[in-house]
């Protein structure tokens, strides 16, 4: 059987194909339209139908709408109860109620009928319980909001859901991130993760006031009371330089945050007994609150969702329905589950934009020499990446021995100083480098201490807090990226690489060969590796 799921009620609209007991396709509409989170300058005209997205997945399936058995959307108008924060929700609650409609417009020969709405946080649930490697779990889900709701907290026991417990609105601890995020002057609901890399410049010396505005109930679930957060350090207009009071109020809402989900947590596991935990909704990106609760909660192993985000309910909304008709799909292995192009495809890019290239006849050892030669290399290899991590399929990569390639790749990208840039490593080889932390650790969703003595050789990757976010690579799953490293560490004794994702800021990450050369004609990187050919720059050439 065929299910497509959908998410277009909030940010990140996406599309997922679930098919005959397999995950087929996923991916966000951004990717498409170059829209990043899918929104359009105008707040009344910021949802969007991946409608690009979803006709993408079927033609990856080769399927027409007519073929599709059932889908999926990740929101509920049923459940919905009017709150005093007016106009705004009404109208997503109106937009919700004609997607049928809407959707059998974008895809001719789709019966409306056959739209299914699924409560956003059980998609979100599904997304991560469902798609882990195990069979049975424990699952947490927190975000801003979905429907009357901002948490779940539940178990699967053989592909169904138990919720256990459910946190109502106004109380979110989404919704208080995504605060704190607008008022250190950055896009809330897009920028949350420059508030996580903030905190490491800071000390959490508001952690006790915090706790008694943000504390759990003993039920499952907490509540947030208002905070004025000009109290612990002034509002920043955007672009702003930030002040060490900005960075203690960063650092004191992540450390609640954490001490929050902890609690959540041990109360999750008294109630089941599980060794296992999936993580999914949008905090569930936040991969230092991640990596405490897998070193001081009670459960022995954590699986996030690589697109806990809401782009995540897409995915988790097909997969929910597959459930519901006996068809439990096969976990998720991979987050490579974008678009991909031939080899014939992307030189055929290349004749039509009559760009230089090669095809060297060892592209690993190649693309590690540039690399030892300090050059930043655009990698766009294979399908792309379902959710915000770059992991190695469209990347930027570089040297991580030289301190510089922190500033210079954020000068590349366009985007703040402080910003962490991370390593990839062999899996084998990722535990004499890293501790404290899973391994392996392929979707960059937890963050490892640096062994002091590799911190001075990798200084690149070190964030200030002497952590990494770390991508481990396995032979299998990546066998030319694996290669690469290997190849690096013959010529520099480093078996880590920089990786970082192949943007600009504010843009959406690089999808399909255009956006590729594209981007590498309007920043300063190098060279370009696009599937087997390598574009240097003249410059380049000449040295």
């Amino acid at each position: 059987m065929r299910f497509l799921g959908i998410n277009a009620i909030f940010h990140d609209p996406a599309a997922a194909l679930v098919a005959d007991g397999r995950i087929v396709a996923a991916a966000e509409e951004e990717r498409f339209n170059r829209r990043k989170h899918g929104k359009r300058p105008l707040a009344f005209s910021a949802w969007e139908l991946p409608e690009l997205a979803a006709a993408w997945c079927l033609r990856e399936a080769g399927l027409a709408p007519e073929d599709i058995d059932a889908v999926a959307y990740s929101y509920d108008p049923a459940l919905v109860v009017q709150r005093p924060e007016g106009e705004w929700e009404d109208l997503r609650t109106k937009y919700a109620v004609r997607a049928p409609l809407f959707l059998a417009t974008a895809l001719p020969g789709l019966d409306p009928g056959q739209v299914t709405y699924v409560p956003h946080h059980v998609a979100h649930a599904a997304s991560a319980g469902l798609a882990a490697p195990w069979r049975d779990c424990a699952v947490l889900v927190c975000d801003g909001r979905g429907e009357n709701v901002s948490h779940l907290a539940g178990r699967y026991r053989d592909g169904e859901l138990e919720v256990l417990a459910t946190q109502e609105l106004p109380h979110s601890l989404g919704l208080m991130y995504e605060e704190v995020t607008q008022h250190l002057g950055f896009l809330r609901s897009s920028d949350e993760y420059k508030v996580m890399a903030m905190a490491s410049y800071g000390r959490p010396r508001h952690l006790e006031a915090l706790r008694e505005v943000i504390y759990t109930t003993g039920d499952g679930g907490f509540r947030v009371e208002p905070v004025d957060w000009n109290v612990y350090a002034k509002a920043l207009p955007k672009g702003a330089v930030w002040t060490s009071d900005h960075a203690d109020l960063a650092a004191s809402v992540q450390a609640r945050l954490e001490e929050v989900l902890l609690e959540l947590v041990r109360w999750l596991h008294e109630r089941t007994g599980e060794r296992r935990l999936a993580l999914a909704g949008g905090v569930a990106l936040n991969c230092v609150a991640n990596t405490r609760l897998l070193d001081e909660g009670p459960f022995d192993e954590v699986w996030a969702q690589p697109a806990a985000g809401d782009s995540g309910t897409a995915l988790g909304g097909a997969l929910h329905l597959a459930q519901a008709y006996g068809e439990r799909a096969a976990p998720m292995w991979t987050a490579a589950l974008g678009r991909g192009f031939t080899d014939e495809e992307l030189g055929a890019w290349l004749d039509v934009a009559r760009v230089p290239h090669s095809r060297p006849a060892d592209l690993a050892a190649a693309v590690a020499a540039e690399l030892a030669a300090d050059r930043i290399v655009a990698w766009f290899q294979g399908r792309a990446e379902y959710g915000p991590r770059a992991l190695g399929h469209r990347s930027l990569l570089a040297h991580p021995g030289h301190a510089h390639n922190t500033e210079r790749l954020n000068d590349v990208k366009g985007r703040e100083q402080f910003r962490p840039i991370a390593p990839m490593v062999l899996e084998s080889r990722a535990a004499e480098i890293f501790g404290r932390g899973p391994v392996p650790s392929p979707y960059m969703l937890f963050v490892h201490d640096v062994h002091p003595d590799w911190a001075a050789r990798i200084p690149a990757v070190v964030h200030v807090d002497g952590t990494a976010r770390i991508q481990t690579v396995s032979p299998e799953a990546q066998p030319l990226m694996a290669r690469v490293l290997a190849e690096f560490e013959t010529r520099t004794g480093l078996p880590v690489i920089v990786n970082t994702s192949l943007n600009t800021a504010g843009r959406p990450m690089v999808d399909d060969p255009r956006d590729a050369l594209e981007c590498f004609g309007s920043a300063p990187v190098d060279v370009l590796v696009l599937g087997p050919y390598v574009v240097r720059r003249r410059e380049v050439f000449a040295s």
